[in-house]
């Protein structure tokens, strides 16, 4: 029996388009909005040599775009707050030495920084990746002290337009986030619904169904968002595409597509009656926290082997660049920085496509130089046109919006002095493939064992979130409020472990998987969820002995552990040879 887990690299399907999302617009157009008013006063006034570090400030309007405008206005003070303050590292590093070798040191140190706390807050795209290119091309910028606290305030400009820039579509439609999200729990819903709960196919749309209505009820319940006509008529909602979730014999996919229908734009939100106990809002709404959050140093803990990762790889890959004299190493640590994903697997894909989308965007650079070269208007147009076809197309994959981001740094390096096209070109190239190549292989050197401890922890609070809903179901009369709290425990606990299983298979070089036993746990977890709606009279009542089978499904689990407990070795939990595909049968 092998001890470790190895995968074999994907090819097919890696630079396959997927659809657009639903607001691909929002960040395009944001980003120029954010973007054109600091470089056309620069412009006017003859310094387009300072557009780097307004630049730095208006890539802020990118964020924060999927969260409700309360989380929005927080997480884009943040964002900016951090993205002034890595910048005005870099400066002071570079205006203290010119040594490139160190300048690398701190831009890998600061990279791995942004990348952890960015996975640690969920920051959400695009992540750490802006952060860093603006800190790791500001440390290679000519500087002195003196010059620092104006680049900065510059920066912090820019980064408050981009704030209000950020907020501006709250005014027109301030609930626009929340009815988004409840309208993709609906069609994420009427998909399970449509399997009607068949074993075949079903389960993976399950868990994308429990993931979209788990992120919609994150949403309506918000840190800092207030109860209000408009979302208890989106909790209605919601509640239909639980109940889908847990009796989609008895949901109607039409209904609930139309529902999510009608939540686009500023139209009226389709009323339905509630079937919860109240009317006004789902029971014990208020006693779930909207974002429960771990200490700090919890949160922080999994992701040193992430962390090591982004910081050796960038290091090392800087150190290529240099040794091979490219001239440009911050790029090479760019794209080492890009790469690093939530495993090896997924990390080897986004190298592909980031070469793949770096060496075509190198040819549109090549065609677009004369038309930017004809006057600096032109090359302020092409950058802004390149920063709207980014947003608007990386979303489908990130390949085909590098094809844009990659023109629109190399035109960025022009906003000072005109340069040879092909010198930057050459460079490009050649730092965009040893950044992938020695990024890659600093992500197979640093293993991450701890992943297999991140499913065990997500494996131990799935069944302890299911034990807690079992007892109160197993109770005459449950508390509303205290049933509530546990089926949504439960339901994020649930969703926590496919994002986990997920993420974790897709590692190298770690102990093997309890496959069956994620499997079993989802089954049952899900079936006790299913349970609770049906008590909560949110759905049909099912047969009179479905708690019998949740009991005696209750008791087989705990006693295929025991059998592992008392026969596996420490990998032998994982891997039970005396179970067979019956015992996990649906």
């Amino acid at each position: 029996m092998s001890s470790v887990t190895r995968h074999r690299l994907p090819l097919a399907g890696v630079l396959r388009l997927g659809r657009p999302s639903d607001i691909w617009f929002k960040p395009a157009l944001s980003v120029v909005v954010a973007v054109a008013p600091p470089n056309l006063v620069l412009l006017a006034l003859g310094r387009l040599d300072l557009a780097m570090y307004t630049m730095a400030g208006s890539l802020c309007a990118l964020y924060g775009h999927n969260r409700p405008y309360a989380a929005r206005a927080r997480v884009l003070a943040w964002v900016v707050l951090g993205m002034v303050g890595g910048l005005a590292v870099s400066l002071i590093a570079a205006s203290l030495t010119g040594e490139a070798v160190v300048l690398v040191t701190v831009g890998a140190v600061m990279a791995a920084v942004q990348k952890t706390v960015s996975d640690a807050t969920r920051l959400g795209p695009p992540a750490n990746v802006v952060l860093t290119f603006i800190s790791s091309a500001s440390l290679f910028a000519p500087q002195t002290l003196d010059q620092v606290p104006g680049h900065a305030a510059l920066a912090l400009a820019a980064g408050m337009w981009a704030w209000l820039v950020g907020m501006a579509p709250g005014l027109l439609r301030p609930h626009g986030p929340e009815r988004r999200a409840t309208a993709q729990a609906l069609n994420a819903a009427a998909g399970y619904a449509d399997t009607r709960g068949t074993a075949d196919g079903h389960v993976r749309t399950r868990a994308a169904s429990a993931a979209a209505i788990h992120a919609a009820r994150q949403s309506l319940l918000a840190r800092g968002a207030r109860p209000d006509r408009t979302r208890r008529a989106l909790e209605r909602l919601l509640v239909r595409a639980e109940v889908a979730l847990s009796a989609p014999a008895d949901s109607d996919p039409a209904r609930l597509r139309a529902w999510a229908r009608e939540l686009r734009g500023t139209g009226r939100i389709p009323r339905v009656e509630s079937p919860c106990a109240s009317a006004d809002e789902l029971p014990g709404a208020e006693a779930e926290p909207a974002h429960p959050r771990r200490p700090l140093r919890h949160r922080l803990a999994p992701l040193a082997p992430i962390a090591l990762r982004t910081a050796i790889g960038c290091a090392l890959a800087g150190y290529a660049s240099l040794a091979l004299g490219v001239g440009r190493p911050y790029w090479a640590l760019v794209t080492a920085a890009s790469l690093y994903q939530a495993n090896v697997t997924l990390t080897w894909s986004r190298g592909i496509q980031r070469v793949v989308g770096n060496v075509v965007g190198v040819l549109l650079f090549a065609a677009l130089t004369p038309l930017a070269h004809l006057h600096p208007v032109a090359l302020v147009l092409c950058t802004l046109a390149l920063g709207f076809g980014a947003e608007a197309l990386i979303g489908r994959n990130y390949w085909l919006g590098s094809v844009c981001v990659t023109p629109m740094a190399l035109l960025i390096t022009e906003f000072a002095r005109a340069q040879n096209p092909a010198e930057l070109m050459t460079q490009r190239v050649a730092d965009t493939l040893v950044g992938a190549l020695v990024g890659f292989v600093a992500a197979v050197a640093v293993t991450n064992r701890r992943a297999g401890d991140r499913l065990e922890h997500a494996l131990t609070a799935a069944e302890g979130a299911r034990e807690r809903a079992a007892r109160l179901l197993a109770e005459p009369h449950p508390a509303p409020r205290a049933l509530e709290t546990a089926r949504r425990a439960l339901a994020a606990a649930l969703v926590d472990l496919r994002a986990t299983a997920d993420s974790v298979s897709g590692e190298w070089w770690q102990r093997a998987l309890p496959e069956e036993r994620v499997v079993l746990a989802e089954q049952s977890g899900h079936r006790t969820l299913a349970a609770t709606v049906r008590r909560q009279g949110l759905a049909p009542r099912a047969r009179a002995q479905d708690q019998d089978e949740n009991q005696s499904e209750q008791q087989g689990r705990q006693r295929n552990e025991r059998q592992r407990m008392q026969q596996g070795t420490q990998q032998g939990q994982d891997q039970d040879p005396g179970r067979t595909t019956e015992d996990i049968r649906p």
